[in-house]
């Protein structure tokens, strides 16, 4: 893994990807460069505009760029099932739960769900189970949710995963990157229990600047706050680009192992991808198989093909 770049990843023609948020920061990072490398890559954006417009900068840089933009609110279950239904391919090689919102102040999801855990969770729960079938029908298929270090902030609550007893949106956004960790966790044991060819992996970008650290304290109105995030995006942080390396290489290399979890190597922090530190809990088969069953009657979505 040592100095590894994306000039690094294996040949992708002839693979389909759907990256989920690829209008802008990681995921039109990674989109950009699974399109570089030939692959087929589904922008999966809930902004018809700002999807049309990243479709559009990948072919300006890229004119053989074989990309396309489909419509996907991951706060909408029907909007999730809609996307599903309506994908065109019989296999699906990659997919990438990119999309993500961070530190709002409280709200729900068209479907009821406190937002953070809704989107950052439910909302890829449901869209990986839709379309499954596809992903077990390409040998080797890879799901890469990309989670974040700010998981260590808070476990998940099984009594309140809506948050509806007290918000506190950090917390709220540490419990819904635990969520990502336990969701891989337990693919990945149910996907080697059935001898499923699948690999479940999850990863992180460490500091990278994007519009995500911003986003929540602008909703909020904390414009001294919004400032403090920009200042540190611009002297701290590494690029989106560099900061989607660990969730490139989770999607890609060859030697990646089911469970696994990827960050930068330098502190966590920057620097070419590497095992990345995890919060044991993450790893807890009673809280992932709990997290499931929930995360299953919420949604409606149930994984019939790794059914126990």
């Amino acid at each position: 893994m040592s100095g590894w770049t994306a000039h690094d990843i294996p040949d992708q023609r002839g693979r389909i990807a759907v990256v989920t948020g690829a209008n802008g920061g990681l995921g039109h990072a990674v989109a950009r460069e699974l399109a570089r490398k030939g692959a087929r890559v589904v922008l999966a954006c809930r902004s018809e505009a700002r999807g049309t417009a990243a479709v559009d900068r990948l072919r300006a840089d890229m004119p053989e760029a074989d990309v396309e933009l489909r419509l996907l609110d991951l706060g909408d279950l029907a909007s999730v099932r809609s996307f599903a239904a309506a994908f065109p391919y019989e296999r699906l090689d990659v997919l990438v739960n990119n999309a993500g919102v961070m530190a709002l102040p409280y709200g729900t999801t068209a479907d009821g769900f406190e937002t953070q855990f809704g989107v950052n969770h439910l909302g890829h729960f449901a869209l990986t189970g839709l379309l499954l079938p596809a992903l077990l029908a390409a040998p080797g298929a890879r799901v890469v949710t990309v989670s974040s270090l700010m998981h260590a902030m808070a476990d998940i609550d099984l009594r309140d995963l809506n948050s509806e007893r007290r918000y506190r949106r950090w917390v709220a956004y540490g419990r819904s990157k635990t969520a990502n960790l336990l969701f891989t966790h337990e693919l990945a044991r149910r996907a080697a229990a059935h001898g499923a060819d699948l690999v479940a992996a999850a990863a992180h970008p460490g500091y990278a600047a994007t519009d995500l650290q911003t986003a929540g304290a602008r909703a909020a109105g904390q414009r001294a706050v919004e400032r403090v995030m920009r200042i540190g995006n611009r002297l701290l942080a590494q690029s989106a680009r560099a900061g989607a390396l660990p969730v490139l290489y989770a999607a890609t290399a060859p030697d990646v192992r089911p469970d696994a979890f990827l960050g930068p190597s330098f502190a966590m922090w920057r620097g070419a991808p590497g095992p990345s530190w995890r919060a044991p809990r993450t790893r807890d088969d009673r809280a992932a198989r709990l997290l499931w069953a929930a995360s299953e009657r919420l949604t409606g979505v149930t994984y019939d093909a790794l059914k126990g």
